[in-house]
């Protein structure tokens, strides 16, 4: 924080400089800061603010050139993120806290979502996340390091009634005894499309902690460049706040982004979004958005440890920094 605050009476000093020399006002032109984005999956409604910041100019009015870029399932966001390539990415809690395990210096400064969006997808006869213990679940193979572990000691599932996951709704829609992963802001979409009205059991409200689309950077950018990554945070929520009045500008850039991505998709993931909280529920609602708390971080590791996730003896703590989201409180 005293390094952030220096810098501002600096950029402070300058500006009083330049004026008074004239050359503010004048004419002269200062380049705005180049900075690199890159998300975790293809341009989508979830990633509504950030595009939003781009097409309001919100990060311009910051001085930030800032180059939203889209990730996929062939992109490495934390290789490239080490490699110098991006100057922030799209995480993941338990992803970051295990990298920070493994020694790579990469730190989360901000959460886009309070609420991890994974969800159980059941058939509209299920009533209680406790009724799918009689059902087959179909459950990805990555999830076996995140969720999945979780849900085995939370409701006592077990792995004789999981499947493989297919990344597909079709096995849902023919067999009435299946439920199945996947995301409250999408499945569900799909699966509607078909005729069936799905229950939607979004884990973080049974407990599961950790935040989702995070904002990773590394410790390198952190001590090199803290006020452009409070300028991102900055701008970043204000673009959140705006999606969530009239995401109109946002979806605009999206889809030049993705054509891919259809209206009643967007309109779909709009209303999860709001409806679940996610980005302005939990401490956000009273914090701003993008906001992180140390008990979210610890109630995380330790499901991490007792799940044989993470050492138990390791410094979580190093996964994360306060300092920056905590100087861009954006209130909803």
């Amino acid at each position: 924080m005293r390094l952030i605050e220096t810098i501002r009476r600096a950029t402070r000093g300058i500006a009083a400089m330049l004026c008074a020399l004239g050359l503010i006002g004048s004419g002269l032109a200062f380049a705005d800061e180049k900075f690199v984005f890159l998300t975790n999956w293809y341009a989508q409604a979830e990633h509504g603010g950030f595009y939003q910041a781009q097409a309001e100019g919100t990060y311009r009015k910051q001085g930030l050139d800032v180059d939203v870029r889209m990730g996929g399932p062939q992109v490495n966001v934390m290789q490239l993120l080490l490699a110098g390539r991006a100057d922030a990415v799209m995480g993941y809690d338990l992803q970051t806290i295990k990298a920070v395990e493994q020694g790579l210096p990469v730190v989360t400064i901000g959460a886009v979502f309070q609420k991890d969006p994974a969800a159980l997808i059941a058939h509209p006869d299920v009533k209680t996340m406790e009724d799918l213990k009689t059902r087959t679940l179909l459950i990805g193979q990555a999830s076996e390091t995140t969720f999945w572990p979780w849900l085995k000691a939370r409701f006592g599932f077990t792995d004789a009634q999981k499947r493989p996951y297919a990344f597909s709704v079709q096995q849902f829609l023919v067999d009435k005894k299946v439920a199945q992963q996947g995301y409250a802001t999408s499945e569900p979409y799909a699966i509607e499309k078909a005729g069936i009205k799905p229950v939607v059991f979004l884990l973080a409200d049974q407990g599961y902690p950790p935040y989702a689309q995070t904002i990773v950077t590394t410790r390198k950018v952190l001590a090199e460049r803290p006020e452009a990554l409070r300028k991102f945070l900055l701008a970043s929520a204000e673009g959140y706040k705006s999606y969530l009045a009239n995401p109109g500008p946002g979806n605009a850039l999206v889809k030049k982004a993705n054509p891919q991505m259809e209206d009643g998709m967007l309109s779909f993931i709009f209303v999860k979004m709001k409806s679940f909280g996610l980005v302005a529920g939990g401490d956000a609602a009273t914090q701003g958005i993008l906001t992180m708390t140390d008990a979210r971080w610890k109630k995380t590791y330790d499901f991490m440890a007792s799940a044989g996730l993470a050492k138990p003896d390791m410094d979580y703590a190093k996964a994360y920094t306060l300092d920056l989201v905590k100087a861009a409180r954006v209130l909803p």
